[in-house]
């Protein structure tokens, strides 16, 4: 286990390295290995643990009756999901977790609160308020979701997302988490219509595309 990577998550900010060993101990931390496309965590499902990615990347889905899929975050290395399910342990899960790649799970089971915050140990309160803050960035990011597929056009959808990839790179020049599919899934949009317009908006001279690689033009 990367104790030295672990300790530089989110979720562990602030700790020592005894504190973060004290609180995997606690948290019955247990890692699992999966493949491309394994269902990591299940709609409906309940759960008292949270997940950290250590190695590839998971995304957030919801899969109607019907066989839609909307993809509604990218989870990679080094960050969480179902936190909030953890402390709500009796919710069922509205979302499917699945695996983006090859990767590597650290379940922390969080689900009680009370006894974690009945800790002796100064990890407690700095793990509650680390969580907190998750939960919060994690809301920003599903707000973020809304506007992109606020507009009515696939072109306003598409220029929403890659301007607010382009504000936290700090670049014009970027690599995008999904596939095609994945951005049409997260977009709610048809990957045959999205590739018509990321064809159109190449030859508008608005971009630049290959794969994941994308560069706005001014």
């Amino acid at each position: 286990m990367e104790i030295l990577f672990i300790k530089n998550t989110a979720l562990f900010r602030g700790m020592s390295e005894d504190e973060v060993q004290s609180a995997l101990k606690v948290l019955q931390a247990v890692e699992r290995q999966y493949i491309k496309d394994d269902i990591v965590l299940h709609a409906g499902d309940t759960t008292d643990r949270m997940g950290l990615v250590l190695s590839g990347s998971v995304t957030i889905e919801s899969n109607d009756a019907w066989g839609n899929r909307t993809i509604l975050s990218h989870v990679g290395r080094g960050q969480f999901f179902a936190e909030t399910y953890a402390l709500f342990k009796d919710e069922p899960l509205l979302v499917d977790v699945r695996a983006n790649e090859k990767s590597a799970v650290l379940f922390l089971r969080s689900g009680n609160i009370q006894a974690l915050m009945d800790q002796s140990a100064p990890w407690a309160n700095k793990y509650m308020t680390n969580i907190l803050m998750i939960s919060a960035r994690k809301n920003l990011m599903l707000s973020g979701r809304s506007f992109h597929t606020a507009p009515k056009t696939i072109r306003g959808r598409v220029l929403s997302y890659l301007n607010s990839v382009s504000l936290q790179k700090h670049s014009n020049e970027f690599d995008i988490p999904f596939d095609r599919q994945q951005l049409a899934d997260y977009l709610n949009l048809e990957r045959s219509a999205l590739s018509k317009e990321l064809g159109k908006m190449q030859r508008d001279g608005l971009i630049k595309t290959k794969k994941n690689h994308f560069v706005i033009l001014s």
